[in-house]
């Protein structure tokens, strides 16, 4: 492991705080995160940083000087973006962030463009979580809002950042009209005789963590319909003709219903990710921040999504 900025930047804020959990908190990360990256940066260095104990943290020796150059290094960056800025000639670094199509994406776009106004910021939409991968490993691509599915993960290289932005589950879309619609949620064993359209093959496991769930509830979807766009589906939906499985934040509006699945059978895992040795790599924590508030900003305008969480007991964001 070589040190980054970012490890710099979260040294410091642990020496400023003087506790590790106020330190988490200011860097938007849980405190075991937090703590392993220190245990990481000093074995890096074989020696403590910090000495720990019931009132907080302080630096050890090599802590005191390893901040003092820390800081040194990180306002040399602030300068020299700042620099950066004043330059007119200069062109704008250009930013490379890649996603699943959808609000979600452009939403941690847009706050992206607003974090680092003096970079352009493109954006780069796929359906496959996998082809994203692929472009984020070769290099097309410095970040990815990905999703992938509990009991079919993608692997992931050591060379890359990780982290779950939200879990969320899979529900169905049915007819306004359908006889199951009215309820607050519909067993998934209930369906097994209705007519399915499905989204096709993801290459990460879609849909086979679907057809999974279904083979557990004791059938095999009769699927008469595989569509990738949204607009055709809700038509097949709205006109009766299939049910499809869907996201929590699918549209419940123009005829179409949108229903929990009881006990939740399948889930899926909206990731971040980026290379831990590209442009973004020093604010990755920021990163994912960013993605939770463009989530949970699309997602609290589903109110069946807000139904379901609150009746799970969890605060949506």
């Amino acid at each position: 492991m070589e040190l980054e900025l970012r490890h710099l930047h979260s040294l410091c804020v642990i020496a400023d705080s003087g506790s590790l959990t106020k330190a988490a908190t200011l860097l938007g990360v849980s405190q075991p995160a937090l703590t392993a990256q220190l245990q990481r940066v000093e074995r890096e260095l074989g020696a403590q940083i910090f000495l720990r104990g019931r009132r907080g943290v302080t630096p050890t020796p090599l802590g005191q000087y390893l901040l003092t150059r820390a800081r040194g290094v990180l306002l040399a960056m602030d300068e020299l973006r700042s620099g950066v800025r004043r330059h007119p000639s200069t062109q704008r670094p250009v930013v490379r962030l890649g996603g699943i199509a959808g609000a979600v994406s452009v939403g941690l776009a847009d706050r992206l463009s607003d974090l680092l106004p003096e970079a352009e910021v493109r954006l780069t939409t796929e359906y496959s979580p996998r082809l994203l991968w692929e472009l984020l490993l070769a290099g097309r691509l410095d970040a990815v809002a990905t999703v992938d599915y509990p009991g079919f993960p993608l692997r992931q290289p050591v060379s890359v950042l990780a982290e779950v932005v939200a879990v969320e589950p899979v529900f169905v879309a049915m007819s306004h009209q359908h006889r199951l619609a009215g309820l607050d949620r519909v067993d998934l064993a209930a369906l097994a005789d209705e007519p399915w359209a499905l989204s096709p093959p993801d290459g990460s496991g879609w849909p086979d963590c679907f057809l999974v769930a279904c083979e557990q509830a004791g059938f095999r979807p009769r699927v008469l319909y595989t569509v990738a766009d949204a607009q055709p589906l809700r038509e097949l939906i709205a006109t009766r003709r299939a049910i499809a499985a869907c996201q929590a934040v699918f549209d419940s509006t123009d005829g179409v219903a949108v229903r929990p699945l009881a006990g939740d059978p399948v889930k899926m895992r909206h990731l971040l990710v980026c290379r831990d040795e590209g442009p973004l790599a020093h604010m990755f924590d920021g990163l994912v921040r960013l993605a939770r508030e463009a989530y949970w900003a699309y997602a609290g305008r589903r109110p069946h999504y807000q139904a379901w969480l609150h009746a799970n007991g969890q605060s949506g964001g």
